[in-house]
């Protein structure tokens, strides 16, 4: 979603650091360009103002001018101030309430409500061991109700029964006592939405609101719309009231203003964000990290977190061992691929990495296929056991065989069994060299070659 503020804030600030000193007139260029470049990312204007004045009054400072590397201060001045827009600390939901705790989720239709609801409710109920009933009010729009009942069968979530002719406020005031009767934690309240905001819609979610007094009323935004987004919320700031807000499908070409602008114009703190369509693919909203994105300083916090959310311990033990003995096999192969794959591919790997946004075009250039890894996949999945033990034996009729069966050609075959005999002269090398030789060899046999890469 930064991806465009990211590379201009990158160019700013590489010509800013490679100057040995600055003057007050420098900052003064630079920052005009900052501020061209987060209006062109459709921050708001109020917000775009306030930013700059506060970073040029700490970066035109002596102390920051006369010291010995000036530029660099002056983006870790942008960096603070980035951070302090962005909401300073992450802001979980809130479940300190007498159980069942209500949460209300608003918004427009079509802004991703419904399945962000779902989200919320597997992450609540998987990281928070809490137990989740999810209640449709949406009365309105066809099929709604019975949407979040085949999201909660998939999420394995319970779905408050559906009985024709309820309105929302009798939906909600039934699923705050099946609740309370039946011990859960948490009631999650999916209302109804509009295609604009109009007098009707905030009427009915405010008696909603106050029927079930609700602990989090979470406002679901699509950051695609841009400033409409911050409009939305303001919307509902000032007429029902909200107490954070849900960010969705960040994982687009959105500019990145609406998330930049919503806890400045509001006063209320981006919780989560919908980074993908799958029912897991929901974050937690960190300022500092998210500021680190966007000055290209990168996000291993987060990376190292995924990892640790999608990589079996056991496993990925198992694995060193029959790496160490030079036994990997295309079945291991299959199942780093799959890791890949969850921790949401090449592309979502790298974007995590500091400074990977000076050499986006080269990336560009190496043509990164994110759906190669799942041809990978078939193609290991038409091979017999024996044959993925035992790679050898694939010779040209068998080849023939995977590659029908796996809907690619030959080709595609062959590259992959070249790829696994290059991982497998690396093990070689590296079981050869020690651990020092690990160390030194470091990822150098996994990354691209050529096209302006060492």
């Amino acid at each position: 979603m930064f991806e465009g503020l990211t590379g201009r804030l990158g160019d700013i600030f590489d010509r800013l650091t490679r100057r040995g000193a600055l003057s007050e007139e420098d900052v003064g260029i630079a920052l005009r360009e900052v501020r061209v470049a987060l209006l062109e990312a459709d921050v708001a204007l109020p917000v775009v103002k306030q930013f700059i004045a506060g970073v040029k009054e700490k970066a035109v400072g002596q102390e920051v001018l006369r010291s010995v590397t000036p530029g660099q201060m002056v983006v870790k001045i942008v960096y603070d101030h980035l951070v302090e827009m962005l909401g300073s600390s992450s802001e979980g939901i809130n479940l300190e309430a007498a159980a069942p705790v209500p949460i209300l989720m608003v918004g427009l239709q079509g802004s991703g409500k419904t399945t962000s609801t779902a989200k919320i409710a597997l992450r609540l109920k998987t990281r928070e061991r809490k137990k989740v009933l999810m209640a449709s009010l949406d009365t309105r729009r066809p099929a709604a109700q019975e949407q979040l009942k085949i999201l909660g069968e998939q999420v394995q979530v319970a779905t408050l029964p559906i009985v024709p002719g309820q309105q929302p406020v009798e939906i909600a005031r039934r699923a705050m006592q099946t609740g309370r009767v039946e011990g859960y934690d948490v009631v999650m309240l999916d209302t109804a939405g509009r295609l604009a905001i109009d007098d009707e819609l905030m009427a009915e979610v405010a008696a909603v609101r106050d029927a079930t007094k609700p602990v989090e009323t979470l406002l679901v935004v699509d950051a695609m719309t841009g400033q409409d987004a911050v409009t939305v919320a303001t919307n509902f700031q000032d007429r029902v009231g909200i107490s954070g807000i849900v960010l969705t499908r960040i994982d687009g070409d959105a500019r990145g203003g609406a998330a930049l602008s919503m806890r400045q114009i509001t006063g209320k703190p981006i919780k989560l964000l919908g980074v993908g369509e799958k029912v897991d693919a929901l974050e937690a909203f960190h300022p500092d990290r998210i500021a680190g994105r966007i000055l290209g300083m990168g996000d291993v916090v987060s990376l190292v977190e995924k990892a640790a959310e999608n990589i079996d311990k056991a496993e990925a033990e198992k694995l060193a061992k029959k790496m160490e003995k030079g036994t990997f096999d295309l079945d291991d192969m299959a199942n780093q691929l799959k890791q890949i794959r969850k921790m949401g591919g090449m592309g979502g790997m790298l974007g995590m990495l500091p400074g990977i946004g000076k050499i986006k075009n080269q990336l560009k250039d190496a043509n990164i296929d994110e759906g190669i890894l799942k041809k990978q996949e078939a193609i290991i999945s038409s091979m017999t056991k024996a044959e993925r033990r035992n790679p050898d034996l694939i010779k040209a009729s068998r080849k023939r065989r995977i590659a029908l069966g796996s809907g690619v050609q030959v080709q595609d075959v062959n590259r992959l069994l070249k790829q696994f005999q290059d991982m497998q002269t690396m093990m070689k090398k590296v079981k050869k060299m020690g651990q020092k030789g690990m160390m030194r060899q470091g990822l150098a046999g996994l990354l691209p070659r050529g096209k302006g890469f060492p």
